[in-house]
């Protein structure tokens, strides 16, 4: 099987071409290879599969290093355009649509000098608020609220971004135990189907820095529904006027949200290497 490893700010995943490619087992194969050191090493596996419907550039099945499947991942979604677009896919549109589990999205490539995709604006849907959408039990609809995890009460913001996600803004993001505190986060029964945990510092106007506890695949250098979320919870909490830049472990993120339409977010998209699996 060819694969080909690529990474938006950090977020890495290993890519396979289902036009040219047959994968029986999604699920296993996805743990198998993103073993740090045993295997490819990554934070999951994404399928880059023929779109099943007209208008389409194609479609992003996606899947977690413990092998869970998930309906959407920002940096990764960039690099499927990539992907598309350096392969002749697009028939040379800078502008096209992609089908993801979370929906349709748009993407507009920016490409480098050696006319490959270097960076990649995404339209990544419109943030769902309501407790049903995202889910959570907590009653949402854009409010803070208050869990209780090791015996330490953090307050966040429930946002759903075709995966769920919570916000919780922290005075040093250096400092803030990460690891401890991420995985109960992630757990906790507030949120049926667990969630992501987005930890994050203000910097100043419009700018932020977060760290992320992704469910399913522990802390990762970026996370783009993350930073998504983060934009909206930024506007909402009245840290930012929705335009932010996101520093990450891997990178900066450029993103802005209205308050009312699609976040948009702009972040580069790189091929690390090719190989045979």
């Amino acid at each position: 099987m060819e694969f080909v490893k690529m990474h938006g700010t950090g977020n890495d995943y290993v890519y396979v071409d289902l036009w040219t490619e047959v994968v029986p087992d999604p699920v296993q194969l996805a743990i198998d290879v993103s073993h740090r050191h045993f295997a490819i090493g990554s934070d999951g596996l994404i399928l880059v599969a023929p779109p099943t419907e007209p208008g389409f550039a194609g479609r992003m099945i996606m899947y977690n290093a413990d092998g869970s499947e998930s309906g959407m991942c920002g940096n990764g979604l960039r690099c499927v355009a990539k992907f598309l677009f350096d392969r002749g896919r697009t028939d040379g549109a800078t502008d096209f649509r992609l089908q993801t589990g979370a929906g349709p999205r748009g993407a507009t490539v920016h490409p480098g000098p050696d006319g490959k995709a270097q960076r990649v604006t995404l339209s990544m849907g419109a943030p769902l608020l309501a407790p049903e959408q995202i889910p959570t039990t907590l009653p949402a609809q854009g409010g803070e609220f208050e869990l209780e995890v090791a015996g330490r009460k953090l307050r966040g913001t429930p946002v759903g971004m075709g995966n769920p996600h919570f916000v919780v803004f922290v005075e040093n993001t250096d400092t803030f135990p990460v690891h401890e505190l991420g995985p109960l986060v992630e757990n906790h029964p507030a949120f049926p189907k667990r969630v992501n945990a987005e930890f994050v510092q203000v910097l100043g106007p419009g700018h932020l820095r977060q760290r992320t506890w992704e469910r399913g695949s522990g802390e990762t250098w970026a996370c783009g529904t993350g930073a998504s979320a983060v934009c909206v919870a930024s506007r909402l909490r009245g840290h930012s006027d929705g335009n932010v830049k996101i520093d990450l472990l891997g990178g900066t993120l450029e993103l802005s949200w209205d308050g009312t339409g699609e976040v948009r977010m702009t972040g580069n998209a790189v091929e690390v290497f090719r190989g045979t699996w």
